[in-house]
């Protein structure tokens, strides 16, 4: 028996209210991540001469490179959410305009896509970072300890 596909989509049912709130929550994490790269950039100030070891260089020259293009990312991402935020009036204007409706809600979709994906990278570069930081401060520890 073949199951059929659902076609429907949740996009489609999502009023303009709701959309907004997306958008404005995307905002926030971003903002906020934003932030806490700087704290991640410090933190790489911080243990430079222990991350350029030569036993963990190649991982944290990968991990760096990664969270830099994280960010420049994470800039465009904010001008293309603030752009779609201001085109929301397209959706609450009394005037049927079907097809820009249309284009505004695939794009709704879209960024729904690409910020799922950009949240992810993020979590998985910033562990690998937490990883790499934790090993060297569990070195230095033993170093510590034995002197």
């Amino acid at each position: 028996m073949k199951i059929k596909e659902n076609t429907h989509r949740y996009i489609e049912w999502i009023d303009p209210e709701e959309m907004h709130r997306t958008t404005l929550l995307w905002l926030s994490e971003l903002k906020f991540m934003k932030d806490e790269q700087f704290f991640l950039n410090d933190l790489i100030k911080h243990y430079t001469v222990q991350l350029v070891d030569s036993k963990i260089f190649g991982k944290s020259k990968e991990i760096v490179s990664a969270l830099a293009d994280l960010e420049k990312e994470g800039i465009s991402l904010m001008k293309k959410i603030q752009a779609h935020e201001n085109k929301l009036e397209i959706m609450i204007d009394d005037v049927d305009q079907l097809e820009l409706e249309k284009a505004y809600r695939d794009t709704h979709k879209e960024l729904t896509g690409t910020i799922d994906h950009y949240k992810e990278n993020y979590r998985e570069i910033k562990t690998g970072l937490f990883k790499l930081v934790s090993g060297v401060l569990k070195k230095e520890k033993q170093k510590r300890l034995l002197n």
